[in-house]
């Protein structure tokens, strides 16, 4: 169990990283925030297709066709906090260093559209734990219905 998770695990954690990281970078100055947001979502399931992935692996290679459903939720979260730990450092070194005023930014964008009246003081930390608690939230979603799947006794 521990290799298929570090395994697909870590091919989700650099699939969520290069992606969110390309899309953020390449995007900054020719996409709007709803395409970007839309982007990170496809980026977040593409990474945590893995999960999938590494849970048929599990099934079939290793453990013989059988799966229940409590393995396959503990790999899936453990595959989750790999993708999004990926993820998180992508959101912060890009919040951070790549375009540092990024909230200030999206805080006057918002008003500017009348869609908030206070937003809530973000960092690159708060925004990164942010994504990976997101993330993992998604991947356990993901877990379980890829476990209902592939579930065999």
């Amino acid at each position: 169990m521990k290799n298929t998770v570090l395994k697909f695990g870590s091919y989700g954690l650099i699939t969520g990283f290069v992606i969110f990281t390309l899309h953020l970078t390449l995007g900054i100055n020719n996409l709007d925030y709803s395409t970007n947001e839309i982007l990170g979502y496809i980026s977040i399931f593409l990474s945590l297709s893995f999960i999938f992935f590494g849970l048929k692996h599990y099934r079939d290679k290793i453990n013989n066709g059988a799966l229940s459903l409590g393995k396959a939720l503990a790999m899936g979260i453990l595959i989750s906090l790999m993708v999004g730990l990926g993820i998180a450092i992508a959101d912060y070194a890009y919040t951070k260093f790549i375009d540092p005023d990024f909230f200030s930014n999206y805080e006057q964008m918002m008003r500017d559209q009348d869609k908030a009246d206070e937003i809530m003081e973000m960092t690159s930390a708060t925004a990164a734990v942010f994504m990976l608690v997101l993330v993992t939230i998604i991947g356990f979603i993901i877990s379980l219905v890829s476990g209902l799947i592939l579930q065999r006794k």
